[in-house]
């Protein structure tokens, strides 16, 4: 029996890496993770050249594009790899109008905006939203609302907060205040004195449950092995609100994340009042957009809110995530595709995923 060829010992050790089919399936998403070269044209590309595919035994794959320099070839003239890509452009382009919003003491309007990142109105837009989670309006209100938050925090007087937010009326404030704080500012800055805070316990196969809410709706979903921390932990939270015990009726809302964690597939439509920074509620957005039974990497999610440095920030806003379940930060991995750090344990995090893997399995 004849030995393999060397030609199709190339071919295989191509076809049998897991980057070929990214080059297979031309995916945006991993440019920049990695390059290929052809040793019959001389050149290199990102993984999503539309250039005419070249055949496995000719391919080989570099981490970098010095890497792939060094090997002797040349930038392709269609992808540009030596070049920051499409995607890297439209980030740098919204951080930067990130920054224009935050700075600025009135919002820049979307005309100034989009001229600033060299695109039209319309699209940029779009891509602002894509990428940020947010439109330019919202993520102007979220960045207003959390310096809201911090000065109130710092006691600051609820009038000298509003306009150090850059509000131009206590009016316009006011309209919105319910949605920013959950509460009245000033009881926000009196540490939540006055708000009332339902909640119950429960139990499930992840251990103990504490589910609460404000008027709003959930603003809290708990896990732990001990009841009587899991309420401290709400006490510290709000440490002078009114904590009820729940009635019957929010006992079923209780039930139905319990539901949830057992039966993922039943979805969790419950009302939820979110309270976090600009950058979290984005991070948040993000992880609610990875569908049940897939993962993505802390740097996948940094990359797709337009902040790909911000890796270490985007696993704090995952710890600092108020709603397990809810706000599904169980759903981010490690690069490697290992499970890390998990607010309620890995544990917990391993069987969340486990037991969404089994419903996707029990639908196909």
């Amino acid at each position: 029996m004849n030995a393999p060829s060397k030609k199709s010992q190339f071919a295989a050790a191509t076809e049998n890496d897991p980057r070929w089919a990214s080059v297979l399936a031309r995916d945006p998403a991993t440019d920049g993770t990695f390059y290929y070269s052809v040793a019959t044209t001389g050149v290199y590309c990102r993984p999503s050249c539309a250039a005419r595919l070249a055949r496995p035994e000719n391919v080989r794959f570099h981490a970098t594009r010095e890497d792939a320099e060094r090997a002797g070839f040349r930038p392709c003239k269609r992808c540009k790899p030596d070049q920051p890509s499409l995607s890297e452009q439209h980030a740098a382009h919204i951080a930067e109008a990130c920054r224009l919003i935050e700075s600025a003491e009135t919002l820049p309007s979307l005309t100034e905006l989009a001229r600033h990142a060299g695109m039209s109105p319309y699209y940029f837009h779009r891509v602002f939203k894509a990428i940020a989670g947010l439109t330019p309006r919202a993520y102007a209100a979220a960045h207003r609302a959390e310096k809201v938050r911090s000065s109130l925090k710092r006691g600051k007087r609820v009038t000298d907060a509003i306009y150090d937010a850059g509000y131009g009326s206590d009016s316009r404030f006011y309209e919105n205040a319910g949605n920013m704080l959950g509460m009245t500012p000033s009881d926000y800055r009196a540490g939540g004195t006055h708000a009332q805070i339902r909640f119950a316990l429960g139990a499930c196969s992840l251990g103990a449950i504490l589910v609460a809410a404000s008027p709003r709706g959930v603003c809290a979903i708990s896990l732990g092995d001990d009841p009587e921390t899991l309420v401290r932990e709400l006490q510290d939270r709000f440490p002078k609100a009114d904590l009820i015990g729940g009635d019957a009726d929010f006992e079923q809302w209780v039930a139905r994340v319990i539901g949830f964690i057992e039966m993922p597939a039943l979805g969790l439509d419950l009302p939820l009042d979110i309270r976090g920074t600009a950058f979290q509620q984005r991070v948040w957005q993000a992880l609610c957009e990875i569908p049940p039974g897939k993962t993505m990497s802390y740097s996948e999610i940094a990359a797709l809110i337009g902040a790909p440095k911000s890796v270490r920030a985007v696993a704090g806003a995952c710890a600092a995530n108020p709603l397990a379940v809810a706000i599904p930060c169980h759903r981010v991995v490690r690069t490697d595709g290992a499970l890390s750090g998990y607010r309620w344990g890995v544990e917990r995090k391993r069987a969340l995923l486990e037991n969404e893997a089994r419903d996707e399995s029990a639908a196909i």
